[in-house]
């Protein structure tokens, strides 16, 4: 239980963090200077000898963004070596359930936006749940979510953020330089087979995991990917004295993934038309598939799954619990930014799905904190059938 505490207790820190970075960028992109905003994230950054003429923008959501997405990767190794994913049907009632979480949301995204056609290519936005956040409500909520539930929303938002890599990896790649790819491979089997024969240096992997990214970025597939294969094949076990994870966790939650925010979290609402905004197709599309996607999709699924036997509901947990936390899965912030930016080239149409975002998250956070603060305490036996 130690690392699941110990890894709660710095995404909800992290959530803290995040809301501020958040705010510090709408405020930064709507005040009188908010023109700043753009040009300073569009500033070319010379990354030396590589000769990288990226954006500060870019830097942030390809490079920086790596280290977020090897958290993540690990935390899906451990789960699935020695957490609640190792055992199959353990795993089976949270991994049905963000099936369902992730099935909804982009059902619901595509029937606002298949008739007038655009912005289609943004389903996969609101299939995330933000695990940050996520786990910031629940902290604030204390022992009205019993432990099993935590637990059981955290292994839900995992399986989720494994879709959300699939996803990423399938349909949100440019095209692909094949070369690159089988040069990236070759670096991951290199790191693989370090491990293998015992190699457990930094001065091994760093190099290697460096390269592995470049021959990613260059290649049209997500650079970042290659944080959750390097995730997959480094030393991380627990004999050693400070695994990669317990290393790398703090900065991802509470330095890179907050800058992510503070990147691309700045909508400029100087001059627009807020009631246009709110109500075009691809804010509603976001807004609703998060709220009432998740809601409807992981309630049913977790349904279907028990009612097929393939899982049950963890000790504690009612059915009133489990659409409350399916409220909650429903903040997507980080991911659901990370692929806008994937999604669409244009700033107008990214705003309009960031708003959805910041209005679909909103809603859902308010949504299933107040379902759950209106739950006895552990201990007072309330039951559902």
């Amino acid at each position: 239980m130690r690392p699941l505490l110990r890894f709660t207790q710095v995404e909800s820190a992290g959530g803290i963090v995040l809301l501020v970075a958040a705010a510090a960028a709408l405020a930064w992109a709507n005040a009188p200077f908010g023109g700043s905003y753009e040009r300073f994230w569009a500033t070319p950054l010379h990354l030396g000898p590589v000769h990288l003429d990226e954006s500060l923008r870019v830097v942030v959501n390809d490079g920086l963004m790596t280290v977020f997405f090897l958290v993540v990767g690990l935390e899906i190794r451990r789960e699935l070596v020695s957490g609640d994913l190792r055992d199959a049907r353990t795993a089976a009632l949270p991994a049905i359930a963000a099936l369902g979480g992730m099935v909804f949301p982009a059902l619901i995204y595509l029937a606002f936006t298949i008739p007038g056609g655009e912005g289609g290519h943004g389903w996969g936005i609101p299939m995330a749940t933000d695990i940050a956040f996520a786990l910031g409500v629940i902290a604030l909520l204390g022992d009205r979510v019993p432990v099993s539930g935590r637990l059981f929303l955290l292994a839900l938002a995992i399986a989720d953020d494994i879709g959300a890599i699939i996803v990423i990896a399938v349909f949100y790649a440019d095209s692909v330089a094949l070369g690159y790819v089988a040069a990236a491979i070759g670096g991951v089997a290199l790191m693989y087979l370090g491990r293998r024969i015992g190699i457990r240096s930094w001065v091994f992997y760093l190099p290697l995991g460096l390269a592995v990214w470049f021959l990613l970025f260059q290649s049209g597939v997500q650079a970042t990917l290659a944080g959750v294969a390097i995730a997959l094949v480094i030393p991380a076990t627990s004999g050693e004295s400070v695994s990669p994870e317990t290393a790398l966790h703090p900065w991802s939650s509470l330095v890179i993934v907050p800058i992510f925010a503070l990147a691309n979290a700045g909508v400029r609402f100087v001059g627009v038309d807020l009631g246009a905004a709110v109500t075009h197709p691809i804010a509603l599309g976001v807004a609703i598939g998060l709220l009432a996607g998740k809601v409807v999709g992981i309630t049913a699924f977790t349904w279907l799954a028990i009612r097929l036997r393939l899982g049950a509901l963890p000790r504690q947990v009612s059915w009133r619990h489990v659409v409350g936390l399916a409220a909650i899965a429903g903040i997507g912030f980080t991911v659901s930014l990370f692929v806008t930016d994937l999604a669409f080239d244009t700033v107008g149409t990214a705003d309009l799905a960031k708003t959805g975002i910041f209005l679909g998250s909103a809603a859902a956070g308010v949504t299933g904190f107040v379902a759950l603060r209106t739950m006895k305490p552990l201990g007072s036996d309330e039951s559902e059938p």
